[in-house]
């Protein structure tokens, strides 16, 4: 079996214990386990002048590289272009991204010294993964250097509209280098139909027939286990006994305006206010560590939230009960599968979502006895796989608020019958079977066409 060449924006840390890894070596963990393996991309440190060559470290069959940014190159690819640019308009927020040519530049320079620094490490017969939108340039890059490997991308977020990408500046070059890849993955069918349209529109349709939905999973089976080993833990015991019976509601986000974190507050205070019965009968906890606190539009949301729940919990609590507990530090993830088998209620309400995994590590942390119920955006990638969910427009308040309500006065005969085929579901549609079926796509994929030059068509301008 050939090795298989994981990159992504960030490696994570080899000393990291399973319960705490990230998402991405979560959902890899199984792949990394059958081949040899490297594990290629930036170590998140920032230098003043970057090194051109990868630090190396081993640990059993798969070895971590990884490059330190320069400080103008993290302004510029990592906040500027990635996150200033891209991560909105991906999410359909075309109106907020901010666009700079330095940032562009950046960006440019970054995925091109990545594939210098990679190119030197690859075998002939490896099989090469990269993994999201800061990295779209990457293969492009690798075949300039003339890598001819099987390349396959896999993006975690969504992929907007057409004529929400193309009114991005720079689309026309980001599609082109989408088409250096032998197979595209992405979260959903409807992610896919909308870059199979834009790659036409950018003179890449042959790439368009290239792209595939391929729906990422979580290991059902082993954070079912973890949840049912730390329910009765001291943080889990501790939180039960501060309920005093009362319901619990949770979510759990990243702190981002994609997550739709205000909406849902709104929506829990019109809970509030129209189905007063429930006031001093549920409490909701919302985890929202922080992240990118140095963009001010992060730091704006963050006060937002503040206020919010201030103004709820000083309009509705009591004494003895405050409606909204907010933590905006990160909480360990064997603690949070304890809070989630506890919760009656998982409110998992982004605006825009690839696939969101929180609504399926809610469902899979649940008592098969007594499960509680899923309150979900039907604009997230998993309201296609989770049907016994309760499915809300986040930006309805009231639409959160009803939802909620129904979930509070649910029989559980209703609960088992909604929870049931979702646990099937992501049990079926695990992490493993996720990586197995898009390397099987990439690793049976015909060889992608040699790249066209830029300025070989109308739509091929330099970048």
């Amino acid at each position: 079996m050939s090795r298989l060449v994981i990159v992504a924006n960030r490696v994570p840390d080899p000393r990291e214990r399973g319960a705490t890894a990230g998402g991405l070596a979560v959902a890899l963990k199984d792949a990394l386990h059958r081949r040899e393996a490297l594990w290629f991309g930036w170590s998140g440190a920032t230098v003043a002048e970057a090194a051109a060559t990868p630090a190396e470290h081993r640990k059993g069959r798969v070895t971590y590289a990884t490059l330190d940014l320069s400080e103008e190159d993290y302004r510029h690819y990592y906040l500027g272009f990635s996150n200033g640019a891209l991560w909105p308009v991906l999410h359909y927020r075309l109106g907020i991204a901010r666009f700079a040519r330095e940032d562009w530049e950046g960006y440019r320079r970054v995925n091109a010294a990545f594939a210098a620094a990679l190119a030197p490490m690859l075998r002939p017969d490896d099989t090469i993964w990269v993994h999201d939108f800061h990295l779209f340039l990457l293969a492009a890059e690798l075949r300039k250097l003339g890598c001819r490997q099987k390349i396959g991308f896999f993006l975690h977020v969504p992929f907007p509209p057409r004529a929400v990408i193309m009114g991005m500046p720079k689309a026309e070059a980001i599609l082109q280098a989408l088409g250096a890849h032998d197979a595209i993955g992405v979260q959903t069918e409807d992610d896919a139909e909308n870059l199979r349209a834009a790659l036409v529109t950018g003179g890449e349709a042959e790439a368009a027939t290239r792209v595939g939905a391929f729906a990422i999973g979580i290991d059902a089976a082993g954070f079912a286990a973890l949840a049912a080993r730390r329910f009765r833990t001291k943080e889990v015991d501790q939180l039960r006994d501060s309920l005093a019976g009362r319901a619990l509601a949770i979510g759990v986000d990243r702190l981002d305006y994609t997550k739709g974190l205000p909406q849902r507050i709104a929506g829990f205070g019109k809970l509030l206010q129209r189905f007063p019965q429930h006031r001093s009968r549920v409490t909701f906890l919302q985890v929202a560590p922080v992240s990118r606190g140095d963009v001010a539009t992060y730091r704006a949301l963050r006060r937002e939230l503040d206020e919010m729940v201030g103004r709820i919990n000083g309009q509705y609590a009591e004494p003895d009960w405050g409606p909204i507990r907010y933590i905006t530090r990160a909480v360990a993830r064997p603690t949070l599968a304890g809070y989630m088998r506890l919760a009656r209620i998982g409110l998992v309400t982004p605006l825009r979502d690839g696939m969101n995994l929180v609504a399926k590590e809610y469902v899979a942390a649940q008592d098969p006895e007594d499960p509680g119920v899923l309150v979900l955006s039907r604009f997230a990638g998993a309201s296609g796989e989770m049907e016994g969910a309760l499915l809300v427009n986040p930006l309805d308040p009231d639409d959160i608020a009803e939802a909620l309500d129904v979930a509070l006065t649910m029989p559980a005969e209703e609960r088992l019958a909604r929870w049931k085929p979702m646990d099937a579901a992501i049990r079926a549609n695990n992490a493993s079977a996720w990586c197995r079926r898009f390397l099987a796509a990439l690793e049976g994929a015909e060889a992608a066409p040699e790249p066209a030059r830029a300025g070989s068509g109308p739509a091929r301008r330099a970048a």
